[in-house]
């Protein structure tokens, strides 16, 4: 249903109503929903290739998925004085599916808080009650019984984790002695609490984006997926977006183009979409000037605002109890591999995390400001995906929304060239004074009377560490990313100088051009990302379509 054209530059390029540049989380939704009704017509670039290999759909093969440059960017930070000097791993998702297809599973949308602080910066219909339908519409809760706050129709299964383990059991009494209540549903009425995970994983099989909106729309006529096609520019008739620019294969491949009738939707992320921008002339002036790109717009916030969770975690010597260390080794890992094909309870069918808490850092907090996680594993320091070989669990604990932020920069006018990314973690001494407090609570939940059983000994960072200025060097030296890079294409009203999307997700100052990705959100989420990008590309797809907003739902508080 694609027509074509001949450009400018003499390449007789096809013709959609839109082209959207990475089938990510929030790129899967709008190809299935911009093409739903059969009047227009869609393009999908995927720089990565098709979501083919098998350790993206098996649950516990996102371990395998973290240092995989087949389908994983594999980008690092730049170093940092309280990262120690350290670049730490970015891994952003190359394939069909985007991060959705080797993130952890884990499904949490944030609380209320987070999105009416959305709407009260000035992005009108950006509040909670305006996104609780846009994810209500997204998912189909298996479980539970919160239909208020779930959705039970959309593509996206979300389950309980069906697997038990006592250490968990053990934490999660532990939590309750200290005065941390279990929570049914962290995604439904309130988020403080403590439970067990829950996940975008069904049957024993992930539940990407890639598996849940576009492999349902793949067969429809006006719905065109390119993979192996990195978008190299957006193509620019003065303030107008017309196209994309594209190589097949990477570099060193044939150069295409794509043309946009109607509009070109950036959903890239938060790393990629505001490289692209700057690589297409769209940008703070003094950094494409001296990257000797020619400016064609000016827009001095495309990729500053880059914010992330921050998360420093303990080890603990396991006594009394079997952990994942030991079933993940030996004949214990193939009676786990036989167990997971026949459809029993495996350790090859878990997420990464598998007790989710939410508390406050002091008293004073008005909402749950820290977050910490509990898993019967436990991993060799420095080391992605290395299991210890002894018994062992591990805490992680971080900051709800940080303050600190930092910025990604394209590196060359080379496309093919990594951006600059700089987190600046922990910049902010309220950031520090939260991290410390989110260290002392998981200290207290890893020494409760429930843990004692199965509490041999502190590995990481050790007992020794005890003053707040040695906790702060122990996140300096070990912290690390929990993956949730966002902010760098942020949405703001007219009145602020630095935001780049309107609350329509617009490019300001620019047109036929929309940003529909975890990079316009305009402070960070309470949560892991994922929910929160499905629903953004939800909503966006309505904007996008001319659609009214759903009504929104009110909820008492």
């Amino acid at each position: 249903m694609a027509g074509n054209a001949l450009t400018g530059d003499g390449i007789l390029a096809d013709t959609f109503d839109y082209v959207i540049i990475g089938a990510g989380s929030a790129g899967c939704i709008l190809a299935n929903r911009l093409t739903a009704d059969g009047k227009h017509t869609v393009c999908v670039l995927e720089a990565g290739p098709p979501d083919w290999n098998p350790y993206i759909h098996i649950p516990a093969g996102f371990i395998k998925t973290l240092t995989n440059p087949n389908i994983n960017w594999l980008y690092q930070s730049e170093p940092s004085h309280w990262t120690g000097g350290r670049k730490i791993d970015v891994p952003r998702g190359k394939t069909l599916g985007g991060s959705s297809s080797i993130n952890g599973h884990i499904y949490n949308r944030g609380q209320r808080m987070d999105f009416d602080s959305w709407s009260q910066r000035g992005n009108q219909g950006w509040g909670y009650a305006d996104a609780l339908p846009y994810f209500q519409r997204c998912e189909q809760r298996i479980g539970g019984e919160d239909d208020q706050f779930r959705g039970r129709k959309g593509n996206l299964q979300v389950t309980d984790l069906n697997y038990s383990h006592p250490l968990c059991e053990a934490f999660m009494a532990g939590a309750n002695q200290i005065g941390i209540p279990r929570n049914a549903d962290y995604n439904g009425a309130k988020q403080e609490g403590i439970s067990y995970v829950q996940r975008t994983a069904y049957r024993r099989r992930r539940v990407s984006t890639a598996r849940a909106f576009l492999n349902p729309a793949k067969s429809r006529p006006n719905l065109t997926v390119r993979t192996n096609a990195q978008a190299t520019r957006i193509l620019l008739e003065g303030k107008r977006a017309v196209g994309v620019e594209y190589a097949k294969g990477g570099r060193g491949g044939q150069i295409n183009q794509v043309r946009a009738n109607r509009e070109v939707i950036l959903s890239g992320g938060a790393i990629n979409s505001p490289q692209m921008l700057q690589l297409s002339g769209i940008g703070p002036g003094a950094l494409l000037q001296s990257l000797g790109i020619e400016m064609k717009h000016e827009l001095a916030g495309v990729g500053e605002n880059l914010r992330d969770h921050y998360a420093p975690r303990f080890t603990v010597r396991v006594k009394n109890a079997e952990t994942i260390n030991e079933r993940a080794r030996g004949l214990n890992i193939v009676g786990e591999v036989i167990k997971y094909f026949i459809g029993g309870k495996s350790i090859v069918n878990l997420s990464p995390s598998m007790v989710y808490g939410f508390w406050h850092s002091d008293a004073a907090a008005r909402s749950n400001d820290l977050q910490f996680i509990f898993t019967p594993a436990s991993y060799k320091q420095g080391v992605h995906g290395l299991l210890d070989d002894h018994p062992g669990f591990t805490v992680a604990c971080w900051q709800h929304r940080p303050e600190s932020t930092g910025w990604v920069r394209a590196r060359t006018a080379d496309p093919f060239e990594n951006p600059l990314i700089q987190p600046n973690y922990l910049a902010e001494e309220e950031d520090r004074r939260v991290t410390v407090c989110a260290m002392r609570l998981a200290r207290k939940l890893i020494n409760t009377e429930a843990m004692k059983p199965y509490f041999d000994f502190e590995v990481s960072p050790g007992v020794e560490v005890q003053s707040d200025a040695e906790l702060l060097e122990a996140a300096r030296e070990y912290g690390n990313t929990t993956f949730h890079v966002m902010g760098t294409c942020r949405m703001g009203p007219e009145t602020d100088p630095t935001a780049v999307v309107d609350d329509q997700l617009r490019v300001r100052g620019m047109e036929g051009l929309r940003v529909i990705d975890a990079s316009i959100m305009p402070v960070m989420v309470s949560a892991n990302l994922n929910a929160a990008t499905m629903m953004i590309g939800e909503k966006g797809s309505d904007m996008v379509l001319g659609k009214p907003a759903l009504e929104p739902i009110i909820v008492p508080e």
